[in-house]
């Protein structure tokens, strides 16, 4: 599958992978940063952004998709840096792919399965879908009666665009999401990774927690772990100074 990318500055490559409902350009100052001193490429996984939607998901689904995109651009290898599921996606490239991933840096997540955290967010999203809107503030009033946190309307709300047409269409495919959400949040699995691996936790967040450390040390041997204080889940938005000097020192090997 080609999946939608940007790509900019020069040097080693760099792979950015977004999480679940994102795309690329929620990591547009993290991308900003590190193209100072590396070419980056920040894909939109299948079903989200301006990437294809498709019926299927699932971890080793959407890493095949990636390397396909690596072959496609002739990247032999990179460093990779992937958020929440795109920290999952990037780490099943790792572990099915090993010699494709020079270093693994992955945000706020652990290979590991999860509780169905999003199941208000999903309703509210279909709520959505089936009103008539005239405006991203609409898509907001509604989804703000399933969640309360602004950043997180703000951040939902961006997947309602205007088409062609002036009509607002959702870019993600809410289907194949709500069909295959149970592997969305499974764990990882497959052959260790035994490069530099580092997983970067927000201190407020629950996602990368101690009883993950007997797992994530099975499957990345050379895993280590950075706490961002003060942040929840989307670390690299609550405090983007802090992670992009923490990811960049990791990947300089600094």
């Amino acid at each position: 599958m080609d999946l939608f990318y940007r790509e900019r500055g020069e040097g080693e490559p760099v792979i950015l992978l977004h999480g679940l409902f994102g795309s690329n350009d929620n990591q547009g100052g993290l991308a900003r940063a590190l193209s100072e001193n590396y070419r980056v490429y920040g894909f939109d996984l299948r079903n989200h952004g301006k990437s294809p939607h498709t019926p299927e998901m699932g971890y080793d689904k959407m890493a095949g998709d990636v390397i396909g995109m690596m072959n496609k651009l002739e990247i032999e290898s990179a460093h990779f840096v992937g958020h929440s599921m795109g920290g999952k996606t990037s780490m099943q490239v790792a572990l099915n792919n090993s010699h494709r991933v020079n270093k693994l840096c992955v945000l706020d997540i652990a290979p590991v399965a999860y509780d169905h955290h999003h199941t208000q967010i999903l309703k509210g999203m279909r709520k959505v879908t089936e009103t008539e809107i005239s405006s991203r503030d609409d898509v907001i009033k509604i989804l703000s009666s399933y969640e309360k946190e602004p950043a997180v309307l703000s951040f939902l709300a961006t997947n309602w665009r205007r088409n062609s047409e002036g009509r607002w269409d959702l870019r993600l495919n809410l289907d194949a999401i709500e069909t295959h959400y149970q592997q969305i949040v499974a764990g990882n699995s497959g052959t260790p990774y035994n490069g530099d691996t580092l997983f970067v936790r927000g201190g407020e967040s629950d996602y990368v927690l101690p009883e993950h450390r007997e797992r994530v040390l099975s499957l990345f041997p050379k895993a280590s772990v950075r706490t961002v204080g003060g942040a929840g889940h989307w670390l690299h938005a609550e405090k983007p100074d802090m992670v992009q000097r923490i990811v960049k020192r990791f990947l300089d090997g600094v």
